[in-house]
């Protein structure tokens, strides 16, 4: 399988990285420290210096219990970091966290090119028809409830939790391939941290490569979450080590894509495990 992104192919060869960039002010990690957009600027080049194949940029914080940004502020954010990279490094892969159309689409004009959309374009169906009008790739993430309230209790179904992830990721993609979004450039993402427990996310990551079965690139993004932080005892700050285990674990149970913050440290570990593990390309469901 082969996805052209801007002027990039991934052959999935090896394990990408996606660098997080919150241009945002209460970020569970980086709150703050990129919200002024030369900042940002200055440490989407860092990423991409220490190897991130893509950069994503988001302008909401969707931490658990997060307040929704409106549509027209969280543009203002991120519009001119995208126009910024863009001008700078006409090859780097850019991908938009929204779940708004109004912000996906001022953020594909300026030069992105995916949509990363915690929804999986179930908040607004709009989403969809944008992507597919601008053939944008798009991460489908699944989550329970909103972020205000995802932590409130979570719970799944007897059949388990990566059962009903697939379930969801089933309804999600004949949708987006229904509004016209290519089959061939999507992207699942099981939302490790969104609306789960610590157990629940140690099972997604047990039963990762039951999602190869679509076909479809996937995304895993431990980094320095929460679940990390209530096995080791440690805040965000202190969960490096942690989100190196885990990412090693994700490569070696089918991931393709992992967005972390630490671009550095996790592109030596992802080229160890694809060393150790002989990554050979996947293969696309027809």
């Amino acid at each position: 399988m082969l996805v052209r992104i801007r002027k990039k192919d991934f052959d999935f060869k090896r394990t990408y990285l996606m660098g997080v960039l919150n241009i945002t002010k209460d970020s569970f990690f980086d709150g703050e420290e990129y919200f002024d957009t030369d900042k940002a600027v200055k440490h989407a080049f860092k990423m991409i210096k220490d190897g991130a194949d893509i950069i994503d940029v988001g302008g909401e914080s969707t931490r658990p219990g997060a307040e929704p940004v409106n549509p027209d502020e969280e543009a203002k954010r991120v519009v001119p970091v995208i126009e910024a990279i863009r001008k700078k490094n006409p090859d780097i892969a850019i991908s938009i966290d929204t779940y708004k159309p109004l912000v996906a689409r001022k953020a594909l004009e300026a030069g992105a090119d995916m949509i990363n959309d915690i929804y999986a374009g179930a908040y607004d169906r709009g989403m969809f028809e944008t992507a597919a009008e601008f053939d944008a790739c798009y991460i489908l993430m699944h989550m329970q409830g909103t972020p205000a309230t995802m932590q409130n209790n979570p719970s799944y179904s007897n059949e388990g939790i990566i059962n009903d992830i697939k379930k969801f990721f089933e309804k999600r993609i004949n949708s987006a391939v229904s509004a016209g979004i290519n089959y061939h450039k999507i992207i699942l993402d099981p939302g490790i941290g969104f609306g789960k427990t610590t157990e629940h996310n140690i099972e997604i990551l047990n039963n990762l490569d039951q999602l190869r079965g679509f076909g479809m690139p996937i995304l895993a993004g431990p980094s320095r979450k929460s679940f990390i932080g209530n096995i080791l005892g440690a805040k965000p700050d202190k969960r490096l080590f942690g989100t190196a285990a885990v990412v090693a674990y994700a490569v070696i149970k089918g991931a393709n894509f992992i967005r972390v913050h630490d671009i550095k440290e996790m592109r030596d570990i992802t080229k160890m495990m694809d060393a150790m593990i002989g990554k050979k390309p996947m293969q696309a469901v027809v």
